[in-house]
Parts: C-alpha cells; sequence; structure tokens
C-alpha cells in the first residue's frame, strides 16, 4: 500500500517542477486527495453502497474543487495538476500515468444509461487546462489534446489534438539524449516540431500565390517586350528574339 502511494507521489514530483518533496506532494496537492477519495468512493460503488460513494464524492468535490464520478475507473499514478474545475464522468475510464490539467472535462455526449458515454483514455495521455473530451471513444495512449480543444472523436496512438473541434496532428516527438532512461513528457501537451495542419495548409496556399504573381509577373513583361519591338522584315536578330521569348513564354505556361 505504501509503495504504491509513494509510487504515485513519486511520478507527480517527476511530471511537476514545482514540487519540492513528498511532503509538500501529499499535503498540498489537491489532486492528489481528489485520487484517494475516489479510490474509497469507487469501492463503495463496486460493493452496491451508491449513495454513500455519491456522498463521498460530493464532499471530495468541496474540498479539491474536483468532480470525480464514483463509478470513473481511473488507473496509477494519475495526476491532476492544480485540479480545479476537472469534471470527470461516470463511464470514464483513465489509463495508468495520465496527466489532466485544470478546467478538463472528461464527458458524454448521450442520455442514454447503461452504456459507455464518456471517453477512455490510454496509457500516458495529457489533457491540458480547459479541454473537453466528450463522447465514448478512445484517446490512444501517449496522446495529448491541447488547451481548450474540444475532442469529439478518436485520437489515435501518440497524436496530438488541438482546436475546435480538435483536429488530428501528426506525432512528433523528441527524442532527449537520455531518452532511454527517461520518458519524454509534454507539460500542457505542448509538442515541439509539430504543425498545425490548418496552418501547413494556409502557408501552401500563400507560397503557391506569391509563385504565380512571379509567373505573371515575368509573362507581363516579355509580353510588353514584344509589343514594343518593331517588326523590321528581314531582320534575323529580331525574328529570332521574338522566337525565344515565345518558347521562354510557352514554357511558363507549361508550369
Amino acid at each position: 500500500m505504501f509503495n504504491s502511494l509513494f509510487d504515485h507521489v513519486d511520478s507527480i514530483i517527476v511530471r511537476d517542477p514545482a514540487a519540492r518533496n513528498r511532503l509538500e506532494v501529499i499535503t498540498c496537492y489537491p489532486g492528489l486527495h481528489a485520487v484517494w477519495f475516489h479510490r474509497v468512493s469507487h469501492f463503495l460503488w463496486g460493493i452496491g453502497l451508491k449513495l454513500i460513494a455519491r456522498l463521498l464524492s460530493v464532499f471530495a468535490r468541496f474540498l479539491t474543487g474536483i468532480e470525480i464520478h464514483p463509478g470513473a475507473k481511473i488507473g496509477r499514478r494519475v495526476f491532476l495538476d492544480h485540479g480545479l474545475g476537472i469534471v470527470i464522468g461516470e463511464t470514464t475510464e483513465i489509463g495508468d500515468d495520465c496527466t489532466i490539467y485544470q478546467g478538463v472535462t472528461l464527458g458524454g455526449t448521450s442520455l442514454y444509461k447503461g452504456v459507455k458515454r464518456h471517453p477512455t483514455l490510454g496509457k500516458g495521455v495529457v489533457v491540458s487546462a480547459g479541454a473537453k473530451v466528450l463522447g465514448g471513444f478512445t484517446v490512444g495512449d501517449g496522446a495529448r489534446v491541447g488547451s481548450n480543444a474540444v475532442a469529439l472523436k478518436e485520437i489515435p496512438a501518440g497524436a496530438t489534438a488541438v482546436g475546435i473541434p480538435a483536429r488530428i496532428l501528426h506525432p512528433d516527438l523528441p527524442q532527449s539524449a537520455d531518452s532511454k532512461t527517461k520518458e519524454y513528457f509534454s507539460a500542457y501537451g505542448v509538442t515541439p516540431n509539430v504543425d498545425d495542419p490548418v496552418s501547413m495548409a494556409l502557408k501552401g496556399l500563400i507560397d503557391a500565390t506569391i509563385e504565380q504573381e512571379a509567373k505573371i509577373a515575368a509573362l507581363e513583361k516579355m509580353i510588353a517586350k514584344l509589343n514594343n519591338t518593331p517588326a523590321v522584315p528581314g531582320d534575323a536578330t529580331a525574328a529570332s528574339d521574338t522566337k525565344r521569348d515565345l518558347d521562354a513564354i510557352k514554357e511558363w505556361l507549361k508550369e
């Protein structure tokens, strides 16, 4: 029991540079307290004491500002960082080593009882501040949900979801020197070396527009030059220049 407790506390120290020692984490981290309360209320819920479990969860919400339904399943070493305003629904399943920041909602979009209404988070998922993950789908292992994103569909393992509604970014984890001994952790779901697909599309359109404008300017210059060239019968040089310019225009048009 104590080994599991200290394992959880040590995992928080690894992920939060503000945590200085075990005593500080045990006494001052409401996210840790909320998980402890949930362990008890979930046990009570499982043995059929549902009203007592709900009352305990309400008491825990009063103390910590974190609302976790007793029916939710939470894995080991889950870190509710800051925690205030987190809401976790009844059929939510959270895997080991997940990190959830303040203002997150793991909610459902269905009103039917007895169905999986809330999301399932794989191992090592990071859900950043203010994000909403709504529905009975799965967020893959190691995925990240950006701040204030609204995720409404499945997120692949290792991917990052940003925006409203959430868009999927390609996974691109940096390799650190000690990557063999220490896993990479992206605080607040922020990942370097990854671009928003919408931004990339807009950049491509802008680059294409600039290229087209350059080609049009070159064509206009060539046409103006041809129009200003006097037609001299028998002048082989002028005819050669005209042919060369026309060939150049054709090449531009082919591109």
